[in-house]
């Protein structure tokens, strides 16, 4: 059973406590300038939604990690399985050697995959890696050269998962020449896209679709050339963003008139978080590839990638890892599983979701900051603008509204120009949702008084 935790944070100092502060120089001489960090927080322990930093003060996560830590932090059982596994074997190699967890893994997923069987499976260490293979793969098998990705998208910072992310100028700058051969094109923003409504929302993401065949292919791009279509369901960084139905069955139906494999990332909306197993099969359409990371294995670093079985006919020496498959994660991948299984938290994912999103549900209407709430399941995102006229992004104010929310032990990220990402770990309960979402109105209010 998953572990129970407090209903509200507790807070002992001022943020960030005197150890924190301690822990923030050392990091400041020692580590990266490359991450981004959107608060002060120290982490030391995890408990179902509750992290403690080094000060003891306790805060409610509904970040998840970056939507990773799916079970909660630190599950007993997944938890366990780890320390298990560690004891009887760490590493040998999935790419000289062979594991049968490996294969355990690969048959659990292949159940559960968004497409019919039968599968291959690819394991690498993180979202990036299953992109980078999935890209590669693509390639081999379709003897094409080029790919279309999205605007807004985020795939990833290794070369070829950054030569298709879309999302913000300062991952790409100063890192030029990328690799060749990516287009991008306009992702269905409803939203911003069109003013109407249902009507005019799926006419204009039909649109975006169509318009790859009606004008890159009749302009710049030969179509049988195009290896693959790369694809975030919802996309992640990009503001949490829902691709409409109507869109990704014409990405369907172009891909299968032209050839080209069209590949879901499911790496932030995979593994239960949208109240399904994939945020593709909201839309009924079957991808060839999944990419898959983040909440698959709660915490511990796997990357997957899953295709139909006949594309993954590359021969050995193709595409390798060497900690890829690592035996550990494998263990924390199988006990994640049992848990979203036996705990129902795909149910729980979309009831829970459900009942954030009713709550918010007159935002737009309520608070003249709130422009947009969407979501699906556990993955919620509220777009922050400064007018609702021009639907002008509200930056600064959805940044001052997160700093807010941590003061008062709240742990939201945001994603997009100006969207608060919610990612909860699915074991969320009605009760901690509902004192987030005060919380957030609460500090969501003040900004917007001082605006």
């Amino acid at each position: 059973m998953t572990t129970k935790t407090l209903t509200g944070p507790k807070l002992k100092t001022a943020l960030p406590g005197p150890n924190a502060k301690r822990v923030l120089d050392g990091d400041n001489k020692y580590i990266s300038p490359s991450y981004t960090r959107s608060y002060p927080l120290v982490a030391k322990h995890g408990r179902g939604l509750v992290i403690t930093d080094v000060d003891g003060n306790e805060f409610l996560d509904f970040s998840a990690g970056i939507a990773v830590t799916s079970t909660g932090h630190c599950h007993p059982d997944v938890v366990a399985a780890i320390q298990k596994q560690a004891g009887e074997l760490i590493h040998m190699s999935g790419t000289d050697f062979y594991y049968e967890s490996m294969v355990t893994l690969a048959e659990r997923l292949s159940k559960i995959a968004p497409m019919p069987g039968p599968h291959k499976i690819y394991y690498g260490n993180s979202g990036a890696e299953a992109i980078e293979a999935a890209l590669k793969l693509a390639r081999y098998h379709t003897k094409r050269q080029n790919v279309i990705a999205f605007f807004g998208a985020f795939h990833g910072r290794t070369m070829g998962a950054l030569s298709l992310t879309a999302s913000k100028p300062q991952q790409k700058r100063r890192f030029a020449p990328l690799v060749p051969g990516v287009t991008h094109v306009r992702y269905p923003d409803v939203y911003r896209g069109c003013e109407g409504g249902a009507q005019d929302a799926e006419k204009f993401a039909l649109g975006c679709a169509r318009f790859i065949e009606d004008k890159l292919f009749k302009t710049i791009l030969a179509p049988e050339e195009v290896a693959a279509i790369f694809v975030e369901p919802v996309q992640g960084e990009g503001g949490y963003v829902i691709a409409p139905t109507i869109f990704m069955q014409e990405l369907r139906r172009i891909c299968d008139k032209h050839g080209i494999l069209l590949v879901a990332d499911e790496v932030q909306s995979g593994a239960g978080r949208t109240g399904k197993w994939w945020a593709i099969e909201h839309t009924g359409v079957q991808p060839d590839i999944v990419c898959i990371a983040k909440g698959i294995a709660s915490g511990m670093p796997l990357g997957i990638t899953l295709s139909k079985a006949e594309i993954m006919d590359w021969v050995p020496g193709s595409h390798a890892s060497t900690f890829g498959g690592n035996p550990v994660c494998i263990a924390a991948a199988l006990a994640t599983l049992d848990v979203i299984e036996r705990e129902n938290l795909l149910r729980n994912s979309t009831e829970v979701g459900n009942h954030m999103l009713r709550r918010m549900a007159d935002w737009p209407n309520k608070h003249k900051l709130v422009g947009d709430v969407r979501g699906r399941g556990l993955m919620i995102g509220v777009e922050i603008v400064k007018d609702k006229k021009t639907k002008e992004y509200g930056a600064a104010e959805r940044d001052r509204i997160i700093e807010l929310a941590f003061e008062r032990g709240i742990l939201f990220l945001g994603c997009g120009p100006s969207t608060i990402r919610i990612a909860p770990p699915l074991v969320v309960t009605k009760d901690e949702a509902e004192v987030a979402v005060e919380a957030l109105e609460e500090c969501i209010s003040i900004v917007g008084k001082g605006a």
